[in-house]
């Protein structure tokens, strides 16, 4: 089977933060963080696994799959800590979007309690250079509703260009159609950001 290899290390520093692969022991305060959360997500991560969690067991179940598609190169969902504190600041996802070229679609948000802080767009950077660094991928791109200005601030903080505009592409949790930016990040201008 020809795959995209998503071989990251399960922990990565940058200045402030640890970000690393869930652990079943990590449940307790995940399930925490997804009920503090839910207002925050619904519109734009109603599909998020921390919108559907109903228990802490469950969440321990959750978790225990989130680690086996790191460890079996599917998918990462990334945990986005301070260094200083251990405090859970944001949730990152790496996906595999096509082999060739290499091609990743990253997803990303920030703690209710932790918007503003540059968190998000720190983590995003170290995410996307060990793409590009250990993966050799071509490409990274990050694609988010044209209504969220915030999401498309740290994209573009991070270097991407906004390549297209999908118009009415995905539901609401209202019932009201959206439309989808699309940003890419070529290895090229990866090279020139550093």
């Amino acid at each position: 089977m020809n795959r995209i290899p998503l071989a990251l290390p399960k922990a990565f520093e940058s200045e402030r933060l640890t970000l690393r692969c869930y652990r079943e022991d990590d449940a307790a305060w995940y399930y925490e963080m997804s009920l503090r959360n839910r207002a925050h997500l619904a519109r734009y991560e109603s599909g998020n696994l921390v919108m559907s969690l109903t228990g802490l067991e469950e969440t321990r179940k959750a978790l225990l799959d989130l680690e086996r598609h790191w460890t079996s190169e599917q998918c990462l969902f990334i945990g986005c800590f301070v260094k200083d504190t251990s405090e859970f600041v944001a949730q990152l996802y790496v996906g595999p979007f096509s082999v060739k070229p290499p091609d990743y679609i990253l997803g990303y948000f920030a703690d209710v309690n932790h918007e503003g802080q540059g968190y998000v767009s720190e983590a995003l950077r170290a995410v996307i250079r060990e793409i590009f660094e250990r993966l050799d991928a071509h490409r990274v791109r990050i694609h988010c509703s044209a209504t969220n200005i915030r999401s498309q601030r740290v994209a573009e903080r991070c270097g991407f260009t906004k390549e297209g505009h999908i118009r009415q592409d995905h539901l609401d949790p209202d019932g009201s159609l959206s439309d989808t930016f699309v940003y890419g990040l070529l290895r090229n201008e990866y090279a020139a950001l550093e």
